[in-house]
């Protein structure tokens, strides 16, 4: 299956850099653990508006779930969008070991009706367990990725990454710049694509020495990576503006956007949270539960993504304020929900 690109320019150089982001990231991960990704094509209005690949990997020794997604949607043949053209890198890598973290990459270009244009460059390290020495080796590659933004680029993550009901951040360090615009839209694509190659280089080495170090994995280490994954589930259907916003538009793609879930969490422990948000979202909270199978632990299949998709659509549907709920980096910026 193919789309029609959009024809800007811009988003065109958007398309080419993501996607080499995307074949040389699978090729490194494919080198560091032995798993190979299957392309799943999917397309927006039957390729009229875009549409994207998604490169999974899953249930194998070394990954329980990897997804490394690109997509491109525009409207070119329907000018009285604010939308124009958004462009994405989005991918996250949960690795089987507990003791390999996991990643959450994400690099967009997002262009406007009116000619503006902005890009999105996230980068953040999700360990189940803690490793100083990794989280260093990650952090470092994205200060001499971006020394002049980093400073900024990690109080953004660290505002946006924080789970208020839970009183602690997502992960390990957060690397954020949201409506990055200068005068010099090369040097803005530079910097993106700088993070982007830190960040999925770093992480593929960090991951391959995971791998090779094979360190024995104890109960101890299993259940805390398995409350950790209902962390992260928790986190991105309850917090995160791109995958709500996603969700919002359309429903052809649900099981990609939700590409970023891991393959199992604990439903009881998530349904112990519902007590600790603030309302109405305690009801979204009871709707994530009963969307997962009820199983000790919730494998969280394509089926259940969907179900979850449901439930989300469902709930902002029902209670739209609920969206100033959402995480925020500081940075105000219109969502591509606004756009549609």
């Amino acid at each position: 299956m193919t789309f029609v690109p959009a024809a800007s320019p811009g988003a065109a150089r958007a398309l080419e850099l993501v996607e080499a982001l995307q074949r040389d990231f699978a090729a490194d991960l494919a080198a560091a653990t032995g798993a190979t990704f299957a392309p799943v094509a999917w397309l927006r209005d039957d390729g009229r508006h875009g549409g994207g690949v998604r490169l999974g990997a899953g249930d194998t020794a070394t990954i329980d779930r990897g997804s490394i997604n690109v997509s491109q949607v525009h409207y070119d043949d329907e000018p009285g969008r604010a939308l124009a053209s958004a462009t994405a890198l989005s991918t996250i890598i949960h690795p089987r070991s507990p003791h390999a973290p996991s990643v959450h990459i994400h690099v967009s270009l997002t262009e406007l009706r009116t000619g503006r244009a902005y890009w999105r460059i996230m980068a953040d390290l999700n360990p189940a367990l803690a490793d100083a020495a990794a989280t260093a080796r990650f952090g470092e590659a994205l200060r001499q990725a971006a020394p002049a933004a980093f400073d900024d680029a990690r109080a953004q993550g660290d505002r946006y990454f924080w789970i208020p009901a839970l009183g602690r951040h997502r992960g390990a360090i957060h690397f954020y710049l949201e409506d990055h615009a200068t005068a010099d839209p090369a040097a803005d694509r530079a910097l993106a694509e700088r993070v982007g190659r830190a960040a999925t280089t770093t992480y593929a080495a960090l991951l391959a020495a995971a791998v090779a170090a094979a360190r024995p994995v104890t109960d101890a280490d299993l259940a805390a990576q398995r409350a950790y994954h209902t962390l992260y589930l928790f986190q991105v259907l309850t917090l995160d503006r791109g995958t709500t916003s996603g969700l919002l538009i359309h429903d052809q793609n649900d099981v990609g956007i939700l590409g970023s879930l891991p393959s199992h969490v604990d439903r009881a422990l998530l349904a112990s949270w519902r007590d600790r948000v603030p309302p109405p979202q305690a009801a979204l909270v009871d709707a994530i539960v009963a969307a997962l199978p009820a199983a000790d632990p919730a494998p969280v299949t394509d089926l259940a993504k969907r179900a979850l998709a449901d439930a989300v659509r469902g709930h902002y549907r029902a209670h739209p304020e609920a969206l100033a709920l959402q995480a925020t980096g500081g940075v105000a910026v219109p969502t591509v929900a606004n756009h549609r």
